[in-house]
């Protein structure tokens, strides 16, 4: 993982089938907005083990009596595996073209001028595999693929394998078809070959991708179907034609010249979107009599039939009788009665078996990490506010790990040691040292002055971008920040863990954080699912929730994905595995959430009698609390944009837009 790009210029790209009311703009010869420098310097900051460049050069070639087209292609690139080194070889010596345009003519075909141009670029964060690789990965039937992403299930990968050489491999032994009717359209004379999107969704776990199938002259990109992995899109706009899709904005594609909080704007601010979830395609076709070339973007359906039912989110269970939420509200404790499982038990394995998958160490991590083996670090930390979703994933990687292990747990703070995160969180520690006492818990604490960061914040600005909203800025910020892992540790024992004890510089040298992004959308963690019940019913408890699902891609979940990987780290989503999401829509809705009872009980019920059977007691009763409340980077930035809580709460500053493109 880390990030993936492709700049596709002078192809007349149409999008009437994904943009209504589209109409092609000319390919331009001169960009203004945004170069492929900065794109790459974007990626580059996230600190790859490498980054590398591909070009795909296309001209078409016409006969003289237009009767047949072609398209010339040529392949070239360069990149160098050592971290640290960054050169490329770029020449090409562009041939002629036709149809009032400069032309040559070869054995009785006009070669346009017209040289369109699909430049991949890949940095790697390479977290599996014994050999190392580097990105763009390329095969000898002219197939590119740049892959940000795990495979954690659907392709088998070994453990000494690497994720994107093994989807490359099933990747060039799909058929070349642009549909996945395929079965009745194929151009392969092989049998029992998937298409690109039969082949994409059999896959579990998050990923983002670009691919060049070269037979059949065609791109293929998309990500997961939750959006776990950012892939950001440009689409062609009379100010800048090109078709961009990039893990990452560019700070050069926003404007970061003025003051945070300067409500004056740039054309530039809405560059960039969230490329909605799904797979698509852009199939290369001869060019018209202006001597373009031309593609048409289409999307494609996801055709394994269990994630198109996980994408519908329906439960079949949603509202109780009396009778069923009677018994639902019983104190069951004590063992396993036979062999029927609780629902809680169920959720329990589910979580248990994701966390396994996504923590395993694979060969490269013990070649990596043999000198700190002694010392017992791993990469592997939690995103950790000592609150209920990171104490379960905490107390789960614990199970996970040899007991020979330290866990980092990264907490952030902007009132020292009095945020409520940072309280709850040196609660937490002494909770899990209780249920895990072998273990060597690090609670790495990231002390911060909001006050003290202007260049960080206008970078994070970068980050979240297309997101605009102090919300989103302040959850950029902490996360920024904790997946920083630049704080204090305490070394030493005191009577409660901490007084007595040395606190001194510490930084997580992680590369994987486990964060528990999901937990609050699929068991009604936030407050709006509480209003929401009782200002309605089940049934619209069960719509918002829906509705939280079907939209955390875009709200919550590239822009986070951007901003820890800027740090070189990993984010994984165990609540937001494939079998966990099914295991917790199979269950009824008042099992997972009795939002007639208090906050710290109703509230995420299924997930606090998983904490129980965990062992964890005091955390399992604690109210949900968002980040920016928890570390108080709500409360310094209301304080420095709107002068009070009590101003921006008036403002509504949570929802309010930092910089408004001009009127």
């Amino acid at each position: 993982m880390c990030g993936i790009a492709l700049i596709v210029s002078g192809i007349r790209i149409d999008l009437s089938s994904v943009v209504p009311d589209f109409t092609p703009p000319t390919p331009q010869s001169e960009q203004l907005l945004l170069c492929v420098d900065d794109i790459e310097a974007a990626l580059w900051r996230r600190g790859p083990d490498s980054l590398g460049r591909q070009k795909v050069f296309l001209c078409s070639k016409l006969s003289s009596s237009a009767l047949e087209r072609d398209i010339l292609c040529l392949i070239e690139g360069e990149g160098d595996t050592q971290r640290g080194l960054h050169h490329y070889t770029e020449t090409f010596d562009c041939i002629s073209s036709a149809n009032g345009v400069p032309s040559e003519i070869v054995n009785d075909y006009y070669i346009s001028k017209s040289v369109s141009e699909l430049h991949f670029i890949g940095a790697t964060l390479q977290l599996r595999g014994i050999s190392p690789i580097t990105q763009p990965l390329a095969d000898t039937h002219g197939n590119i693929l740049v892959y940000n992403g795990e495979i954690f299930g659907g392709i088998h990968v070994s453990s000494d394998s690497n994720d994107t050489e093994i989807l490359m491999q099933s990747l060039a032994q799909c058929c070349l078809c642009n549909s996945h009717q395929h079965t009745r359209t194929c151009k392969s004379s092989g049998k029992g070959q998937n298409s690109v999107p039969e082949l994409l969704s059999m896959i579990k776990g998050p990923w983002a991708l670009i691919y060049w199938q070269g037979s059949s002259r065609t791109v293929w990109f998309g990500r997961d179907a939750l959006g776990r992995r950012s892939l950001l899109v440009h689409w062609p706009t009379s100010e800048d034609s090109r078709l961009l899709l990039s893990s990452v904005s560019s700070p050069s594609s926003r404007d970061t010249s003025s003051d945070f909080g300067d409500e004056g704007g740039s054309s530039e601010l809405n560059f960039w979107e969230e490329l909605s979830c799904g797979v698509y395609s852009i199939s290369m076709g001869a060019s018209g009599m202006d001597g373009y070339l031309a593609g048409e973007v289409k999307k494609h359906q996801w055709t394994d039939p269990m994630l198109r039912e996980l994408i519908k989110w329906e439960r079949t269970s949603i509202e109780p009788n009396p009778e069923e939420l009677r018994i639902s509200r019983i104190k069951i404790s004590g063992p396993m009665q036979g062999s029927i499982l609780l629902p809680s038990q169920r959720v329990l394995i589910a979580l248990r078996e994701s966390v396994i998958r996504r923590t395993t160490l694979n060969t490269i991590f013990e070649a990596v990490t043999s000198d700190n083996r002694q010392d017992g670090r791993v990469p592997v930390a939690v995103l950790f506010s000592g609150g209920l979703d990171s104490m379960i994933l905490a107390a789960l990687l614990n199970e996970c790990l040899d007991p020979i292990y330290e866990i980092d747990l990264l907490n952030v703070s902007f009132d020292g040691q009095s945020a409520p995160d940072r309280i709850s969180a040196r609660a937490g520690v002494k909770e899990l040292k209780r249920i895990a006492p072998l273990r060597r818990w690090k609670l790495v604490e990231i002390d911060a002055e909001l006050s003290k960061l202007p260049l960080e914040t206008k970078h994070v600005m970068s980050l979240i971008n297309p997101a605009k909203t102090y919300m989103d800025l302040n959850i950029g910020i902490a996360l920024w920040l904790a997946a920083g892992g630049d704080g204090w540790v305490y070394e030493g024992i005191g009577s409660d863990g901490y007084e007595e004890c040395q606190r001194v510089q510490y930084k997580s040298e992680s590369k994987i954080l486990l964060v528990g992004s999901g937990a609050d959308e699929q068991c009604a963690g936030y407050g709006r699912h509480k209003t929401k019940y009782r200002h309605g019913s089940w049934l619209v408890l069960h719509e918002e929730m829906k509705l939280d699902m079907q939209r955390i891609w875009k709200r919550n979940l590239g822009r986070d994905d951007r901003c820890i990987a800027d740090n070189g780290k990993e984010a994984r989503f165990p609540f937001l595995d494939e079998d966990v999401i099914r295991v917790l829509l199979d269950i009824p809705l008042w099992e997972i959430a009795d939002l007639d009872q208090p906050s710290g009980i109703g509230d995420k019920k299924i997930l606090r009698e998983v904490a129980k059977l965990l062992g964890i007691i005091e955390a399992a009763i604690l109210p949900k609390r968002a980040i920016q409340f928890g570390s108080r980077i709500a409360r310094e930035s209301n304080r420095k944009n709107f002068g009070s809580n009590r101003a921006a709460n008036q403002a509504s500053a949570g929802s309010a837009v930092i910089y408004r493109p001009p009127s």
